[in-house]
């Protein structure tokens, strides 16, 4: 069972390039895959995810499909600069949240306007990998990351017009560095690869714009009554992207067939963002600091699959995956715990040196219950996604 170079940069490059929909905020998956492709390569893709997340708040009112489609693309460049020293850069948006709820929901909107949340990161990873044998890769490098968001909360799952108002935070896009590592074995004859790469947490202390407009009650002394204060406040909101690890494994089981495993774990355990004003007023109104996002359980994932080469031209996989999520209850920015999916690729190579490739992932999404400051407000069941991505590879 051997496998000559040509076939196994084709089949090496079939991990199906369609959208995720993970635990916490995370998105991409942050692979590292295209670096460890044979010689020189650079590679561009999009995925697309279309969720369907509705369910039931505490009230007993259907809560249509709060959850946006969103896309991400992707790009990455490879070059063997020697034949003992590779360098990488790549790109990706590996978290992020897209949510709008009905204004018409008197548990997450105000008539006017519905929550609507939009978190949005981007990563350049920057590698140098060193092979003292054929068999063996080191790398490591930095990690440019930046974030923002611009956050609405309305409705009663938040404490409503005494609590809150219309709350409004809007996070300034904000750049930090971290950095990743990690090492692969392989034996390239029979398409075997193992890697394993660890990428540190990035602390963000972004510049921030809060706002809230909640009903006061006057005392005696300033004429009593019922009126509304609008409060502002202008600082910093502290948000850490978590640390994790991708174990990345492959092997020919015959020819022309591999079987491949990616097994992900991220630290979500005990990230919390909590801006200042969310909580200053949510302790006043309901005697508990609301926070803003958290999460209480780390993240689990894999996915499993098989590839084939049918002929020089034509190369498929079949895969599925497995999401533990972040904890249950879940914050209302995307409430659903983890997923099964199944996933199908197809990649067309018209010449030897580049490829087209395409994938389709079904999702269905866990149940779960979605709480704001402790207190449960709605539940999420029986939900699913439609996950889609394209790729282009080049070989130079």
């Amino acid at each position: 069972m051997k496998f000559n170079s040509i076939q196994t940069a084709i089949l090496l490059t079939l991990f199906p390039a369609t959208a995720t929909f993970a635990g916490g905020l995370d998105r991409s998956g942050q692979s590292i895959s295209a670096f460890l492709q044979p010689g020189n390569y650079a590679e561009a893709g999009i995925s697309v995810l279309d969720p369907s997340v509705e369910g039931t708040d505490l009230l007993g009112n259907q809560v249509d499909d709060m959850a946006e489609d969103y896309y991400f693309p992707s790009a990455a460049i490879k070059v063997q600069a020697s034949d003992k020293i590779s360098l990488g850069l790549l790109y990706d948006q590996p978290y992020g949240a897209d949510a709008q709820y009905s204004k018409n929901s008197l548990m997450f909107g105000d008539q006017i306007e519905g929550t609507r949340v939009e978190v949005k990161t981007q990563n350049i990873t920057a590698l140098i990998g060193y092979q003292p044998h054929k068999n063996w890769n080191f790398y490591a490098g930095p990690v440019y990351q930046t974030v923002e968001a611009d956050i609405k909360l309305r409705g009663l799952a938040y404490g409503g017009k005494a609590a809150l108002g219309t709350y409004n935070i809007k996070v300034e896009e904000e750049a930090a560095f971290g950095w990743i590592a990690g090492f692969a074995y392989q034996v390239p004859e029979i398409a075997l690869k193992a890697a394993m790469t660890y990428r540190s947490e990035i602390k963000h202390d972004a510049d921030s714009h809060e706002t809230a407009s909640p009903l006061i009650t006057l005392p005696p002394s300033m004429g009593g009554g019922i009126v509304t204060v609008p409060f502002s406040l202008a600082g910093k909101t502290e948000a850490i992207t978590p640390q994790s690890v991708n174990l990345d494994l492959q092997t020919g089981i015959a020819q022309n067939t591999l079987a491949f495993a990616n097994i992900r774990w991220v630290h979500w355990d005990n990230f919390v963002v909590t801006p200042p004003l969310l909580a200053q007023l949510s302790q006043q109104a309901r005697g508990k600091a609301q926070n803003l996002i958290d999460y209480s359980d780390d993240q689990w994932s894999a996915t499993v699959g098989l590839g084939h080469k049918f002929n020089s031209q034509w190369s498929g996989t079949a895969a599925i995956g497995y999401d533990s999520g972040a904890g249950n209850p879940v914050t209302t920015l995307g409430p659903t715990e983890g997923y099964w999916s199944v996933g199908l690729g197809g990649q067309y190579s018209p010449a030897e040196n580049y490829f087209i490739q395409a994938g389709v992932k079904y999702f269905w999404l866990g149940d779960a219950t979605a709480q704001t400051g402790g207190n449960q407000v709605a539940e999420f069941e029986d939900n699913t996604a439609f996950g889609y991505g394209m790729k282009i590879g080049y070989r130079f």
